[in-house]
């Protein structure tokens, strides 16, 4: 029987904290006694990434380790590991942990009382935040949140926050039709869920900033504008209409 729950991790080159991570997702699920899978999705890691998964995975077979095609980025391996999911409810979470794992109880609750996703926000109660992001990436995030509600209607007060659960019919209807494989997915998976008429709640979660992210936001920042523009020429063009052509690795 597939289980419950699905925990997605996607990791990239995150030896130095994955071992801590894994500690506490996988002690956190052991003691609420859920049923459920983890899966880590490699995106191509160039340093023991996936060695370590490898060694938690043979003392517990909760674990497993998912491998992308060479390095695809956060996008492709979010989707990778949702679309290999088997579990009733699949959240996908960031690797350094930003939002706790403890906090997974109240998306599934947002779940449990109707929605189809849920998405934690750093934004809806600002004092969640327990280390807040540096000013000029603060800025952005501001500005970029006001430009995907000009361009993509998306009204949330929070689109990037890397903690969202999804139920499965849903993860089966949204995830085939990404196209998104970088940092800019998260509008898009949220685009395309109002688009199918998905119920979608927006959780209010702790969060903290942590240091050592891989993204830049110059270089990354332009490029989710760019990728913006895209979901939209996409759907003018009526590419989320086209059946979706099979992908590898998934």
């Amino acid at each position: 029987m597939p289980p419950t729950y699905s925990i997605v991790i996607p990791a990239y080159n995150e030896s130095a904290r994955l071992g801590a991570t894994l500690e506490k997702v996988l002690s956190y699920v052991h003691t609420q006694a859920w049923d459920a899978e983890v899966i880590v999705v490699n995106d191509g890691s160039r340093d023991n990434t996936a060695d370590i998964v490898l060694s938690f995975a043979k003392k517990d077979p909760m674990l497993r380790l998912l491998e992308n095609p060479g390095n695809r980025g956060k996008g492709y391996s979010v989707r990778n590991g949702m679309l290999n999911a088997r579990g009733q409810i699949v959240l996908f979470t960031d690797a350094d942990l930003s939002s706790p794992i403890e906090e997974a109880p109240k998306l599934f609750a947002a779940l449990d009382q109707g929605a189809d996703i849920a998405i934690g926000s750093r934004w809806l109660r600002a004092e969640t935040q327990t280390q807040r992001q540096p000013l000029h990436r603060q800025l952005f995030g501001r500005i970029f949140n006001l430009a995907l509600r000009l361009t993509l209607g998306l009204h949330f007060a929070d689109t990037q926050c890397g903690f969202k659960a999804f139920k499965q019919p849903a993860v089966q209807a949204i995830f085939p039709l990404q196209k998104i494989e970088r940092w800019g997915f998260d509008p898009e998976i949220l685009f395309l869920a109002q688009k199918l008429k998905f119920k979608v709640s927006e959780v209010s979660v702790a969060w903290a900033h942590r240091d050592g992210t891989s993204i830049n936001p110059l270089l990354d920042g332009s490029r989710m504008v760019m990728e913006m523009l895209r979901i939209r020429w996409y759907d003018v063009t009526g590419k989320y209409n086209e059946d979706p052509a099979p992908a590898a690795g998934f």
